[in-house]
């Protein structure tokens, strides 16, 4: 059976007064049988089919909830337990925000761009307010299942799930490095970036302005703090839509490179990175600029544009990428945006760091190897010819352990 990726199209719906509060009264009973579910089986029960023999005629008899919407809220909870458990964590309560669907109360009919979705009481068909970029990805397709959301803004969004097939890895040796960071987000070794300073400016506006709309939460009046509040959290999301534009782009640009070139994407593991480095002693500015933006979120829209394009996404440990000359492979030293070389120059160090990353990336891709130790090798002799002219040695690298014996 063909590898398949996920993708999710979030469609907003035309929804009237009526079915808006039947699609609340959903949501609000959906979250309450969550809850009690939660409530009333062992903490460490993650197993979907032992849940849902402890509780499902229970919860279809309390809920009032249709059978396929009682098993999705026993499997709503034993994910989110699964998700808590990773990060430390226990499952507290559901907000009554969105609803999983699966085929057999969820489908969509391409010849009038409508859904159909079980509510609590009966099924509803829903028209879908979208564009030519969401009706090109469905044209074709039979999805099986999706996800009701309601957002803060009180739209309603139906995420619409669908399996894509994943084609067969493009074979190259080919590779490209692309350095993350935050004065360029990203930096390739084929010479492409993205600067980060107009990102940086709107950054430091947005937390001026959260800093102003704080203090007059905490000593305006009433109606000036609840307005406070609404800005706040109106500025929140257009942040984060912004930096997630902003991840999409690069990322597709960074996928369509490589397959336009027929080359692999090499990039580093920053796994944890945030926990290190704030470990350090830093300002409260320089903290707050490199906790922003989402390394991890771009990495992983480049994960699954890769393999909906064939790409190979290689990761790579990020040690010394930036602090070692790309030509000669030697410690250098690294001021700010310019990287220095005591034989080879000064590069850019983002620029430099990307082809250290392309290097390691095609260490890992090249199973035969990559000719890199041989060129590390013919600059060891070189180094070993210069001193031996220099001390009036003979000429001769082949006979090493002699020679070199007498160099030591």
């Amino acid at each position: 059976m063909p590898e398949v990726q996920t993708i999710t199209i979030a469609c907003k719906m035309k929804v009237s007064s009526d079915l808006a509060k039947d699609i609340d009264d959903t949501l609000l009973t959906f979250a309450v049988a969550c809850d009690w579910i939660n409530q009333n089986t062992p903490a460490k029960l993650t197993n979907k089919q032992a849940m849902q023999s402890l509780v499902y005629q229970d919860v279809r008899a309390k809920f009032g909830l249709s059978s396929n919407l009682a098993i999705q809220a026993v499997r709503r909870v034993c994910y989110n337990r699964k998700t808590a458990k990773q990060k430390g964590k226990t499952v507290k309560e559901f907000s009554p925000t969105s609803i999983s669907y699966d085929a057999r109360i969820f489908s969509f009919r391409e010849s009038d761009w409508t859904v159909s979705l079980k509510l609590l009481h009966k099924r509803h068909k829903f028209e879908l307010l979208i564009g030519n970029y969401q009706r090109g990805i469905l044209k074709g397709t039979e999805p099986t299942s999706a996800t009701l959301v309601k957002r803060k803004n009180g739209h309603y969004y139906i995420h619409i799930n669908l399996d894509k097939p994943v084609p067969k890895l493009i074979e190259t040796d080919d590779v490209i490095g692309a350095d993350f960071g935050r004065t360029d987000i990203c930096v390739t070794s084929v010479g492409d970036y993205w600067s980060g300073k107009q990102i940086t400016d709107l950054r430091n506006h947005y937390a001026i302005l959260r800093a102003v709309f704080q203090k007059k939460a905490l000593k305006g009046t009433r109606s000036t703090r609840r307005r406070c509040r609404q800005l706040q959290q109106r500025l929140s999301g257009k942040e984060k839509r912004f930096q997630k534009h902003i991840n999409h782009v690069i990322s597709r640009k960074l996928v369509n490179n490589a397959v336009a070139n027929k080359k692999a994407i090499a990039i580093e593991d920053l796994t944890g990175i945030r926990e290190r480095t704030n470990q350090n002693p830093r300002s409260k500015k320089d903290k707050r600029l490199g906790n922003n933006w989402a390394f991890y979120q771009l990495r992983q829209y480049l994960t699954y544009k890769c393999l909906l394009a064939g790409v190979k996404l290689i990761l790579v440990n990020p040690a010394y990428t930036s602090q070692t000359c790309h030509k000669c492979f030697v410690i250098g030293d690294r001021n700010g945006k310019r990287f220095t070389c005591s034989s080879c120059g000064s590069f850019d160090a983002d620029w430099n760091g990307s082809k250290n990353i392309a290097a390691l990336g095609s260490l890992i891709n090249r199973p035969r190897g990559t000719g890199l130790s041989c060129e590390i090798k013919r600059k060891v002799q070189y180094i070993q010819l210069t001193l031996f002219d220099a001390l009036g040695l003979p000429k001769t690298p082949s006979s090493s352990r002699g020679n070199q014996a007498k160099v030591g």
